[in-house]
């Protein structure tokens, strides 16, 4: 028999993490990350990674699993994801998968095809020494004219993905947009995935959101998060420092922009990125959204949100 998941997305600051935590209390739930960002160690204020306190004593899987300079493909997410799904089911509970990275998403409910390579780490630092010499951009150009579906979908600054995507074509000779194509066509059949969108019939209602997470952040010591990343010896080029939030932060810090120009630039960058989320997700024909503005508080969210999960649910 499938094992029942149910799947939390949406937008950047559209309240997945609470959400997840009250799902998981109400049918005795734990619950999985999946966000790209957040299974990098010491990074927690420019993720905005759950605090042990708004973890509730919901056991949280795959958050602070790898060094900030290491690599961690789609490939492992799903590996290590479908362990713990197979786990927590295991021991009665419901496995509740929860963030905003829809790659990480599709490795668990689709077939994902190229997920079992692993591409070649002398390809990847060959590509980050072009990005290095020439630029972002040049590696950018390179993935519109293999690519051009994915390079819609990827941030020109996103030296990673861009990476990425070039490797899959070099090392397999088909795009992957045209494996993503390939495994929305067909469902894992392990799974009957229960997903809840989270979103705004007002996208400023969102960006405002986004905007006043981000000044928090600041509050709450972003710049001296990233003064300890560079002091424990990671830079600029690993892996992490590449997020959104942080790289803007390290151009403030070498003087290159002031901080009020890095702020606007990661409130932009966020949005921009939302944004994509969005696209993202609204591609998904089983899920189902709940616009958070349509209901007079979060209560009044979170109980629809419950009632509709009890009718779909064998918990």
């Amino acid at each position: 028999m499938a094992i029942q998941i149910v799947l939390i997305v949406g937008p950047t600051a559209s309240g997945k993490s609470k959400l997840a935590v009250d799902v998981a209390k109400e049918f005795n739930g734990e619950i999985i990350s999946a966000d790209s960002m957040q299974v990098y160690k010491y990074m927690d204020v420019g993720t905005a990674k759950i605090t042990k306190e708004e973890m509730q004593g919901i056991p949280h899987y795959l958050i602070d699993i790898v060094e900030p300079d290491q690599e961690f493909s789609v490939a492992e997410y799903e590996k290590r994801a479908k362990e713990i799904i197979k786990d927590i089911y295991k021991r009665g509970k419901l496995p509740i998968i929860v963030g905003g990275t829809g790659l990480y998403i599709n490795s668990i409910i689709y077939i994902m095809h190229f997920s079992d390579f692993e591409g070649s780490k002398e390809f990847r630092e060959k590509m980050k020494e072009l990005a290095n010499t020439y630029g972002s951009q040049y590696l950018y150009e390179k993935l519109k004219s293999v690519d051009p579906e994915a390079a819609k979908k990827i941030h020109s600054n996103d030296i990673r993905r861009i990476i990425r995507a070039l490797e899959v074509y070099e090392f397999t000779g088909k795009p992957i947009s045209y494996y993503q194509k390939m495994s929305g066509m067909r469902l894992n059949l392990e799974y009957q995935p229960i997903m809840i969108g989270l979103n705004f019939r007002d996208r400023q209602i969102l960006y405002d959101r986004i905007n006043q997470r981000v000044d928090e952040m600041i509050k709450n010591n972003l710049v001296e998060e990233v003064v300890n990343l560079l002091k424990i010896g990671y830079n600029k080029d690993s892996t992490a420092m590449q997020a959104l939030g942080y790289k803007e932060i390290v151009e403030y810090l070498k003087g290159e922009i002031s901080l009020e120009e890095a702020i606007e630039k990661i409130k932009k960058g966020t949005r921009r990125y939302a944004k994509r989320q969005i696209t993202w997700f609204k591609g998904y024909n089983f899920i189902k959204w709940f616009f958070v503005d349509d209901y007079k508080n979060y209560e009044e969210l979170k109980k629809n949100i419950i009632k509709y999960l009890a009718g779909k649910l064998n918990f």
